[in-house]
């Protein structure tokens, strides 16, 4: 066995608290200084300053360490590694040159490109070139990315949402000094659309070896909004990197960095850390850093089962393959604290307050604290403590983070509420493993198709799987052959969120408009309603605001609010809950009934846009969404969770009035209300046998809703727009031909998204 160390960590942050607390568990350990250290780390704290080569080297020959572990940047970029392994001492970080991955973000895109690593596009400028730069993001004319080149403890960065910003974003950098000294060049370059993930290895020189993949939240609020930070949590495994992705990335990234220095005369030797966009050409690197993460760290650590000085001894020797590096099948969540102010101007010296059963919950890494005159506990820095849960999901995990976290309280406290929200979010597993089996719903309609059918005369035109049952009425003169066409729904698992959110009004107008549009798929117009609200107990004024949605909807579709029941039935219900249900009757004339024959391969669908999910998918959406709060306002939604998620229903009457009363009535072969089931399961209740249908899902702009939806989710395209309208509300079919007349008597932005085609009967794909 190797002889014990005597071991000396530089760092006073999370990061190094979580570095020191796995040493000081190494049983050949045998002592242990922190430098400048913090009051929750283990070892002896020493006064030194550490990113001064020489006082380093002074204090760990003092102190007798043989190894010195690095922990901020800013002692790789002056040079302290080198310092210590010029006296011999062994040292755990990469050389000065080495680091140069990290300390300069425009010499580390050259060896990108030298190495064949795959990077955004991207260019440099200096001072002297803001006219340059300004040229070039007008001429590439997208908003862009503008990174200091140097270090700016992580907030040297500015992702831009327009043209307008990137150029004052440019401007501000070279020359007002925005970065300081870290801004006298920057990078800038494409702004990369994906998830994110923090890629973090250990390298003796000559390999790589990847430890878990894990996912930090840096915006300073949910949703990932507001000012970048250094990390306001993080968590691992992260699932949108599975273990297949984590052995790609390691090669094409990671060790193509090591075999890079090696070849070029500065083996890395050390923590390499590789953020990177998962996008959908590709993976794309964002950054190196020379380093372990913050607050990846934290997360990470508490789940590496091997001795990490062990690992850190093989790093040093050379001999790397010769440890197995090995971590839990536990899941983290690690939850940052941050001060008042942060980032900006932290406000400091606020008392701190630890519950005494937090320890005995979670790991505890202190960061921005200090002991005052009086040996309390008080704020010292911009993020004061991580928290990190640990459990065998996730979700238990998450669960141990935040019932720690609000153990430890002091004024002004920051804190997201939504770390990790989209692993929640990755573990739904399809709309069946959320309670929704489509396939089982399509088969329970085929066995009420045959048993109902021996029970229907002639009257009954369209009954059983349709969009609404038609009856044979002749007293209705309006109508030359006035046909009654019923449709009756509910408004399912979104009147669950609706309650969570104390807004229940607009499952009233959810719930008129779906059944307005299920009898307007028959060219019908809506005579009067009936609704049904059930819940464990009647309370008069939730009732009201559901009738009063009910109402307004009525009076928009020119509809009468015929009556309704209202049923209570503790035991059957759930306390609070409540449920609503409603039948819609309408009229129509035989003749101008759709769908109309003739509807053949050629054919165009033509796509009116959506106004949200409507009334469908939210047992999958409820799911996702559970670790986040339903006032955040996640990238890219421009106003809150809530406010998308219970967008009301639109009724497509209003839209479609002109079309269907006007000249052009006849062009109109079909219409499809896409409700659950999407494109794939509503489209074929219009297609005449031996046709199917071709859907160009590029064709119409994906809301933003269903854009966070989609890159959150992970689910495939065929699961997405199997189970939501993805944007499309309301699909038309019209002869190639009349195109153009369909379109023009539609006051909204509509699309042609695809064709009707010689298929197997029903089958519709996704090009």
């Amino acid at each position: 066995m190797t002889a014990p160390r005597r071991v000396l960590v530089l760092g006073s942050g999370g990061r190094e608290h979580a570095i020191a607390a796995a040493l000081f568990a190494s049983p050949r350990c045998a002592a242990l200084f922190v430098a400048p250290g913090n009051p929750g780390m283990p070892g002896t704290a020493v006064d030194v300053r550490i990113d001064d080569p020489l006082a380093v080297v002074a204090a760990a020959q003092e102190m007798g360490a043989d190894l010195v572990v690095i922990g901020p940047e800013t002692c790789l970029a002056a040079g302290v590694s080198d310092a210590l392994a010029a006296v011999g001492i062994d040292v755990f970080g990469p050389s000065q040159a080495a680091a140069e991955l990290e300390t300069s973000k425009i010499a580390s895109r050259q060896f990108c490109e030298r190495h064949g690593i795959a990077v955004p596009m991207s260019r440099s400028f200096q001072a002297a070139e803001i006219d340059d730069a300004i040229e070039w993001v007008k001429t590439v004319g997208v908003p862009m990315v503008v990174k200091a080149d140097g270090l700016a403890a992580g907030k040297g960065v500015v992702v831009a949402e327009s043209l307008d910003e990137t150029i004052e974003a440019i401007r501000s950098a070279l020359s007002d000094g925005r970065f300081g000294d870290a801004g006298s060049s920057v990078l800038v370059e494409e702004v990369l659309v994906g998830e994110e993930v923090s890629l973090l290895a250990f390298c003796d020189g000559s390999r790589a070896v990847a430890m878990l993949p894990a996912q930090d939240h840096k915006r300073i609020h949910e949703g990932d909004r507001g000012p970048n930070t250094g990390g306001m949590g993080a968590y691992a495994p992260a699932p949108v990197c599975p273990p297949e992705l984590v052995e790609q990335l390691t090669a094409d990234v990671l060790q193509r960095a090591v075999d890079g220095c090696r070849a070029e005369g500065r083996p890395y030797i050390g923590v390499l850390y590789a953020g990177l966009m998962l996008t959908a050409g590709g993976p794309r690197l964002i950054e190196f850093n020379a380093r372990f993460g913050d607050p990846e760290t934290q997360a990470l650590l508490p789940l590496l089962e091997t001795d990490l000085l062990e690992i850190i001894e093989a790093c040093i020797e050379g001999r790397l393959d010769s440890v197995e590096v090995k971590f839990s099948s536990r899941a983290s969540c690690a939850v940052v604290l941050a001060a008042a102010g942060y980032p900006a101007k932290v406000q400091l010296g606020a008392p701190i307050n630890i519950d005494e059963a937090v320890t005995g919950q979670a790991h505890v890494f202190h960061a921005g604290t200090r002991r005052a005159v009086d040996q309390s506990l008080v704020v010292n820095g911009g993020r004061v403590i991580t928290v990190v849960g640990l459990g065998a999901t996730f979700g238990e995990a998450r669960a141990r983070a935040y019932g720690a976290s609000d153990g430890i309280s002091f004024d002004g406290q920051q804190r997201r509420r939504d770390i990790g929200w989209r692993a929640v979010a990755r573990t739904t597993g399809g709309y069946s493993a959320s309670g929704v089996d489509i396939d089982e719903g399509n088969r329970a309609v085929d066995l009420i198709k045959q048993s109902v059918s021996a029970a229907q005369g002639s009257s009954v035109l369209s009954g059983v799987g349709g969009f609404g049952g038609v009856f044979d009425v002749s007293a209705l003169k309006r109508f030359d052959a006035p046909v009654l066409v019923a449709s009756t729904d509910g408004v399912g698992t979104k009147v669950a969120l609706a309650a969570e959110a104390g807004r229940l009004r607009g499952v009233g107008t959810d719930l008129v408009n779906h059944c307005v549009n299920d009898v307007l798929v028959q060219n019908a117009r809506p005579l009067f309603f009936l609704d049904y609200i059930a819940s464990s107990h009647i309370d008069a004024d939730l009732v009201a605001d559901i009738v009063g949605g009910m109402s307004e909807a009525c009076v928009l579709n020119d509809c009468a609010l015929l009556g309704g029941e209202t049923a209570e039935m503790p035991g059957v219900y759930h306390e609070g809950h409540v449920d609503v249900a409603g039948t819609l009757i309408g009229a129509a004339d035989r003749a101008e009934l759709l769908p109309r024959d003739g509807v053949v391969p050629g054919d165009i669908l033509i796509g009116i846009q959506s106004s949200g999910p409507h009334t469908n998918g939210y047992s999958l959406l409820r799911r996702m969404f559970a670790a986040m709060p339903l006032d955040a306002m996640p990238a890219p939604l421009e106003v809150s969770l809530g406010d998308a998620l219970l967008e009301p229903h639109r009724s497509y009457l209003p839209v479609l009035r002109d079309l269907l009363d006007g000249p052009n009535k006849l062009r109109v072969k079909a219409l499809a209300h896409i409700t659950g089931g999407g494109l794939i399961e509503n489209l074929p209740r219009i297609l005449p046998p031996g046709s199917g249908a071709d859907v160009n899902v590029g064709s119409w702009p994906v809301p933003p809703l269903f854009r966070l939806i989609r890159d959150a989710s992970g689910l495939t395209a065929d699961e997405l727009h199997r189970t939501l309208n993805m944007g499309i509300g309301m699909v038309i079919v019209c002869a190639p031909e009349d195109r153009g007349a369909v379109m023009a008597s539609i006051d909204e932005p509509v699309w042609e998204i695809g064709q009707v085609v010689e298929r197997r009967s029903g089958e519709v794909t996704l090009r």
